[in-house]
């Protein structure tokens, strides 16, 4: 009897660790080693994902941003390239859309495009990632990067000659926030973020590999 009823308590534990994902609003960030103005500019409530091993991942979109004309017309959404977009959290180890470590711990992100070459052809279904990269080093979030220097930022999280990725795809959700599992297993976070002139909603794979 005790036999059976450990095992039943271990079948519990297991489905339990692997349940389905699902989100939770939260508060402000409070991370010290997010520069004040950087906190600033962040939203007061931000999103925390349950991933289905239990794992969390915590997004603070900004508290406003600037859209703008779509600077390629094979772009998904109308945003400046190295636009800052927020800071995430990442409780355990985890993996960017090209499969590299990441390490435990607070990054900001910066909107940028895949370069259209043949390097990357076909390696996501959109162009549109998010890019980490470290807190230290981004600490005023009006500022502006070159394309170079964004990567150059974001390979300090990799330690790679390739940057921490995160694609963003089309946000085709019923219900903002929401987060769904897609036939390739990629977990995806549906939010709308504020903007001058409404809301944009917006689609973030926080965990899943795409194609190399």
């Amino acid at each position: 009897m005790r036999w059976k009823t450990a095992a039943l308590l271990l079948l519990v534990l297991s489905a339990s660790a692997l349940a389905a994902p699902r989100v939770e609003t939260t508060g402000p960030c409070t991370d010290s080693a997010v520069a004040d103005a950087v906190r600033k500019a962040l939203a007061p409530q931000g999103y925390r994902v349950i991933l289905d091993d239990g794992s969390t991942v915590d997004l603070w979109p900004p508290a406003q941003i600037q859209s703008s004309a779509k600077t390629r017309e094979d772009a998904t959404y109308p945003l400046a390239p190295s636009l800052f977009f927020g800071v995430i959290h990442f409780a355990k180890n985890a993996r960017d859309a090209r499969g590299n470590a990441i390490s435990p711990g607070t990054y900001n992100l910066r909107y940028e495009l895949q370069p259209n070459d043949g390097n990357h052809l076909g390696t996501s279904p959109t162009r549109d990632f998010l890019l980490l990269v470290p807190t230290a080093a981004d600490t005023n979030p009006a500022e502006s990067y070159s394309f170079d220097q964004v990567i150059h930022l974001s390979e300090q999280v990799t330690g790679k000659k390739h940057p921490a990725v995160f694609n963003l795809v089309p946000a085709d959700a019923q219900q903002f926030p929401s987060v769904v599992t897609d036939s390739g297993d990629h977990i995806i976070l549906f939010f709308r973020v504020k903007t001058q002139s409404g809301e944009l909603p917006l689609a973030l794979v926080v965990k899943g590999t795409t194609e190399e």
